[in-house]
């Protein structure tokens, strides 16, 4: 059902809030910026929870556009 959201997103049926789009962004800046709060180098694989933890909140944003857009095919 992923793939007829995504489809549904493409072709502008469904409208994305700005929210989640800037989150989207944030979040790949903010992996891909040298500029870390807990940084890889001092603290290694520890250092990944700040990043794992942006993709989590993007992931839920994005799960509530899916919810979103189920509930208006089913209306």
């Amino acid at each position: 059902m992923w793939w007829r959201f995504v489809k549904a997103v493409k072709s502008r049926e469904h409208r994305v809030a700005a929210t989640t789009w800037i989150a989207a962004a944030a979040a790949v800046v903010y992996t891909l910026a040298p500029i870390d709060l807990i940084p890889e180098l001092v603290l290694g694989p520890l250092g990944l929870t700040d990043d794992i933890g942006v993709w989590g909140i993007l992931a839920v944003l994005v799960a509530r556009e899916h919810r979103r857009w189920q509930s208006s095919v089913r209306a």
